[in-house]
């Protein structure tokens, strides 16, 4: 037993000494070095069953306990990783199936009674290992990463008297006002506050809620889909009817009491490899001018179909309908062709718009799901129109358009790092009702915003110009759309941009909603060499300052900055500053800017150090230290090289589409900040080879057309865990007057990351967004964990909680029945790149009966 501990040990140690010197060598921690002479050393005498075999393993525990604490802390996570291997050894051999086959020098004492006891080196080790479990897992009552704290949220406990906000209204894009229960838009309205003034579920009934409905959409990523298939929708409720889009772009229109699928609309986008991204996160609607109420579909609708139409079998049908759940999947039972109607309706006065991922825009009849004839070429909008180049796959909305001042404006994404020659990131207004080009934006030309003939050939838009590919919001009184920006493409490559797309990238700017020129512009990263794309919907409230009730917009970035602007002039109304940048490391031709904005809200983490380092083992967490202090890392913005550079945050953001959650009656908002460092390397393009290539936004993309090609993803230990320290995913309150935040709480287990299903509650990061409700709860799921959550707004503290059948990578809603009850509704499909467990679930809970 003795020799079998000792070959293992030695094993366990070689590495730690051989990696130990390198990471000296490269100035790093002599810890790993120490600890693989000393396991070696004891490895050696252990085998030669020699008791100071257990002395010099003494020591080692010793040294180890203290640099622990020193580098860590009384934190149980960086603890546990420390101390977890030499711990473990040094039970082993405490065992007497050990123990008691060592001898030498120090072999077992004979006492006066004749007895046999151990040496001192052997009570030694067992007090190093017993003082050492007893800190380690005494620091698991230690909350040492969590601030607490509570929001204030008077403005519901006094009758709004001491409010330091003011409600804007919920409006619909005909003025007029949405109904408590329903949900209009993405964030619910066009202010995309994510807020729903119901009270029925509050923070005392919330753990009444259960399963009311759930239904299978059908739509589920196929071996040939891209790898980022996701599931993101949040359907809109209207009426009696929620509405929704899938991963492929279908459209459904369900019974908003049961999920039964009204009627189902499939633009057929077919598959293709070239999109980075395959998801759709919502539609849109338009009221027209009969209001809401006529817009709801029969719950009959197929027989009503039946009766009033001759449907023609070799037309190329793509709306079906059904008076089965959609959970039948492909038992949705009648098709109601989209042109074979004998009398069908030229016009439809309220609508859906559904952008796909084959860069189409569909306008469809909410009551049938037709399209609507009277819009663009029968209900349907080429958005490739005057596009600079036209590859397959490489332009396409993910994010439903902003309807306002009657037009629906249209933004797209357009594939990073893949080509320098790419489509436009243009922005496009169309009405409403016709289709027609109203204007367009580019921000490669930003002042020419007369609309281009779309069959003129020769106008074209701007080469691979920023693009807004998440969701924008809207203030029709003010006549200004708000549209977060990103960058354009090569992100790390900054040569090929003009002034003004220096100007609008990585932004957000608001543009006139009659004439869509740009109003004005605040940028949060100066020649952004990151991809650091303003990722998430700008919300729109009223706040009470010290300066009186300004309209306010509050948009968090990747960085973790959270800025709060005057919306109708873009002045900060809580401070922007501007700090010194690094400067080192950038290619031949580069440049990076000198100091980066940040602002007076944010959540941003500390610059990096070694001691981040973590691990499951000593082994993986000197091996991520060996990275760290390979890599070029000066701090937050340091530029990308071809060294390799640590990116921190990551691109994938400390906050992204998600966005934020606000109580406009409070001033407070509720959000997901995620912390994962990434890497990136540029490649000569001389030295590339035959690697593969643009087979997502992770990985090697090409660049096609650039000297250089990237290299991009996360930074992850040999066992594919993150290499800095948890937590990684948490959840945080913070008021929007003051900028200061009240809380953040790690959020998330690891019991769907790790091969054992344990439920330690690490943080785990996520992607996804939040609602809050006037009762007093924010519900959020999106972390990497088949969970769905309610929250306590005012802390932070979890209300409910349950498991749900697959990952939660989208934004959940709330509304009220037919009957008056209100529900909670949640897309559980997963996350292709996220890894999450794939699915097509629609969940909704209610309270249960002895709740109400």
């Amino acid at each position: 037993m003795e020799k079998l501990v000792a070959i293992i040990m030695a094993v366990f140690a070689a590495p730690l000494l051989i990696g130990g010197a390198y990471l000296l060598s490269l100035g790093g921690s002599p810890y790993y070095l120490f600890a693989g002479a000393a396991m070696l050393a004891t490895a050696f005498l252990l085998f030669k069953k020699h008791w100071s075999a257990y002395g010099v393993y003494a020591i080692f525990i010793v040294v180890t306990l203290v640099w622990s604490l020193w580098e860590s802390g009384f934190y149980w996570w960086a603890l546990a990783t420390r101390l977890g291997f030499p711990l473990i050894f040094g039970l082993l051999m405490l065992l007497p199936w050990v123990s008691k086959k060592m001898h030498g020098k120090h072999a077992q004492v004979t006492t006066t009674n004749n007895t046999k006891k151990s040496p001192l080196y052997y009570w030694g080790l067992m007090a190093s290992v017993v003082v050492g479990a007893l800190l380690s897992f005494g620091s698991m009552a230690n909350n040492a990463t969590d601030k607490l704290g509570e929001l204030d949220l008077t403005a519901k406990d006094d009758g709004g008297q001491n409010a330091t906000s003011t409600n804007l209204g919920d409006p619909l894009s005909t003025g007029e006002q949405t109904p408590d229960g329903e949900w209009s838009a993405y964030g619910r309205t066009d202010y995309g506050q994510r807020y729903s003034p119901l009270t029925q579920i509050n923070t005392e009934n919330v753990k009444d809620l259960e399963l009311a409905w759930q239904i299978q959409t059908g739509d589920v990523k196929g071996p040939n889909d891209v790898g980022e298939t996701t599931y993101q929708a949040t359907p809109l409720k209207i009426g009696n009817a929620l509405y929704m889009c899938t991963p492929h772009n279908w459209v459904l229109a369900l019974d908003a009491d049961s999920g039964e699928t009204l009627w189902k609309f499939d633009p057929k986008v077919g598959e293709n490899l070239q999109r980075q991204h395959q998801t759709c996160r919502g539609v849109s609607y338009y009221a027209g001018q009969a209001g809401t109420k006529s817009t709801t579909p029969a719950a009959n609708a197929s027989t009503e179909t039946a009766s009033d139409s001759a449907v023609s079998d070799t037309t190329d049908n793509n709306v079906v309908a059904a008076n089965k759940p959609a959970a039948t999947g492909d038992t949705l039972v009648q098709k109601i062709a989209g042109n074979t109607f004998e009398n069908p309706s030229k016009q439809c006065d309220a609508k859906i718009f559904i952008p796909t991922s084959d860069a189409k825009l569909y306008a469809l009849d909410p009551k049938t799901g037709q399209r609507c004839q009277d819009f663009g070429e029968d209900g349907a909008l080429d958005l490739m129109h005057n596009m600079p180049f036209q590859q397959a796959g490489y332009y396409y909305s993910t994010s439903a358009p902003v309807v306002a001042g009657g037009v629906i404006i249209v933004a797209g994404a357009v594939n990073d790092n893949y080509d320098v020659n790419s489509p436009s990131g243009v922005i496009r207004a169309y009405d409403v009702n016709t289709g027609e080009l109203m204007w367009n934006w580019d921000s490669g030309d930003p002042d020419n915003t007369a609309p281009f003939d779309v069959n003129d050939p020769t106008q074209v838009y701007r080469t691979s110009s920023p693009n807004s590919w998440s969701t924008a919001s809207a203030d029709e009184e003010l006549g200004l759309a708000y549209f977060p920006m990103g960058n354009r493409t090569p992100d790390q490559l900054g040569s090929y941009r003009n002034a003004a797309e220096e100007k609008y990238a990585t932004s957000v700017v608001a543009l006139d909603l009659k004439t869509g020129e740009a109003r004005w512009v605040q940028q949060f990263v100066h020649h952004d060499l990151w991809d650091m794309d303003t990722p998430a919907q700008p919300t729109l409230l009223d706040l009470n300052t010290a300066d009186g009730v300004q309209p306010a917009l509050v948009v968090p970035t990747k960085q973790g900055d959270v800025y709060v602007l005057n919306r109708a002039t873009g002045e900060p109304i809580v401070p922007i500053k501007e700090r010194d940048a690094p400067q080192g490391y950038l290619i031949a031709g580069e440049h990076a800017s000198p100091t980066q904005p940040y602002s007076g809200l944010s959540f941003a983490p500390e610059k990096l150090t070694e001691k981040d380092m973590w691990g499951a083992s000593l082994i993986d967490q000197m091996m991520c230290r060996i990275e760290f202090n390979k890599l070029n890392y000066d701090g937050r913005y340091t530029p990308p090289s071809t060294n390799g550079t640590l990116v921190y945050p990551g691109n994938f953001g400390t906050f992204n589409w998600g966005g934020l959650a606000v109580d406009p009656e409070n001033g407070v908002m509720f959000g997901m900040p995620t912390y994962l460092a990434f890497t990136s390397k540029l490649i000569p393009k001389d030295t590339l080879g035959d690697v593969e290539t643009n087979k997502g936004e992770q990985g090697v993309n090409a660049n096609e057309g650039a000297d250089y090609a990237v290299e991009m993803g996360p930074f992850l230990s040999p066992l594919g865990v993150p290499c800095q320290q948890p937590p990684w995913g948490t959840i945080a309150g913070a008021d929007l007057v003051t900028g200061e935040i009240a809380y953040q709480r790690k959020n998330g287990t690891v019991q769907d990351l790790s091969p054992i299903p344990i439920k330690f509650e690490l943080g785990v990061p996520g992607i996804g967004g939040p609602i809050i409700t006037k009762g007093g709860v924010a519900f959020l799921s999106a972390a990497t964990e088949n969970n769905f959550r309610a929250y306590d707004l005012k802390n932070g503290d979890v209300l409910w909680n349950v498991r749900i059948p697959a990952g939660g990578q989208a934004t959940p809603m709330t509304y009220l029945n037919s009957k008056g009850e209100q529900m909670v509704v949640l897309v559980a499909g997963g996350h292709g790149s996220v890894g999450t467990k794939i699915g097509d679930y629609v969940v909704a809970y209610k309270l249960g009966d002895q709740a109400k």
